[in-house]
């Protein structure tokens, strides 16, 4: 028998070691997933683990020390203050990400029974989100066979009332009707093709397919902007998440199709994250 205590604190230098941000915090966490016990148990208490516990936790910790997503150990993430089933093969939600969601929650909150369309859906994050705190009426869409049952899960677990469509972003535009969506919304894949090798660690276990955006990371705002802006209604709004320094190109490709009233919200690093802008009602 081995002291949790001893167990938490070899984490934590390990993982220090390693270059990961906030040990502590890491370290805290794997000891809850593993032992079920809090930070304020672990301080006041004398737990001890068994050896089969012990080894579930070192591998833990080895995965954690390879870099693996500390959200993919723990099987889940909070978002916007609900639970998110994660895992390999979807896209890890990110606080930046709440950006983009407070733009259409603001431009819903006057809004009745308003159609709304997530695309690129990934864990349905989004769209989680929009359908527990708005009355709207929202569809997601997901092209990846990986992605799409931590999507369905995570409605399940979040009791949201959502329709789900696998296909993909390029193809079914056709498939919905014109003038007849409130709010189009995307957190679209936008690293450029030949940078993602050089992103962090940790998201080199993250699935390319949500990353990649193409030679100049803008295949998906092109797309997107071009072929459902018709589905949307008039003064009805398109909005994306943005990478840095995107803001301007995409707001070009919004102005090309009569989009106005095109704004940005900055995220806490002071970097344009979200960008939004209504169908001209002319």
């Amino acid at each position: 028998m081995v002291a949790v205590k001893f167990l938490y604190q070899k984490a934590k230098e390990e993982l220090d070691k390693a270059g990961i941000s906030d040990p502590a915090f890491n370290s805290m966490c794997l000891v809850e997933k593993i032992f079920g016990i809090n930070k304020a148990d672990l301080l006041a208490g004398n737990h001890t683990a068994d050896d089969t516990k012990s080894v579930e936790f070192i591998t833990l910790l080895g995965r954690r020390l390879s870099g693996e997503p500390l959200q993919y150990l723990l099987g889940e993430w909070e978002f916007f203050g609900y639970k998110f089933k994660v895992g390999k093969g979807v896209l890890i939600p990110r606080d930046d990400t709440e950006v983009l969601l407070r733009v259409c929650l603001d431009f819903l909150k006057n809004k009745k029974n308003a159609k709304v369309l997530d695309l690129c859906s990934g864990s349905g994050a989004l769209a989680i989100a929009i359908a527990k705190e708005t009355d709207a009426n929202v569809t997601a869409l997901e092209k990846s066979a990986e992605a799409l049952p931590y999507l369905c899960e995570n409605i399940n677990i979040n009791k949201a009332e959502i329709e789900v469509i696998a296909g993909d972003v390029f193809k079914c535009s056709d498939d919905f009707e014109d003038g007849y969506f409130d709010l189009i919304l995307s957190n679209p894949p936008y690293v450029k093709s030949n940078e993602i090798e050089t992103l962090q660690k940790e998201i080199s276990f993250e699935p390319k397919i949500a990353l990649d955006g193409g030679e100049d990371g803008y295949d998906f705002y092109r797309h997107i902007v071009k072929n459902y802006s018709k589905k949307l209604k008039k003064s009805g709004m398109m909005a994306f998440e943005l990478g840095e320094g995107q803001f301007s190109t995409v707001k070009a490709l919004m102005e090309n199709e009569n989009f106005c009233d095109i704004g940005y919200e900055l995220d806490f690093g002071d970097i344009q994250r979200a960008i939004y802008g209504t169908m001209a009602s002319f």
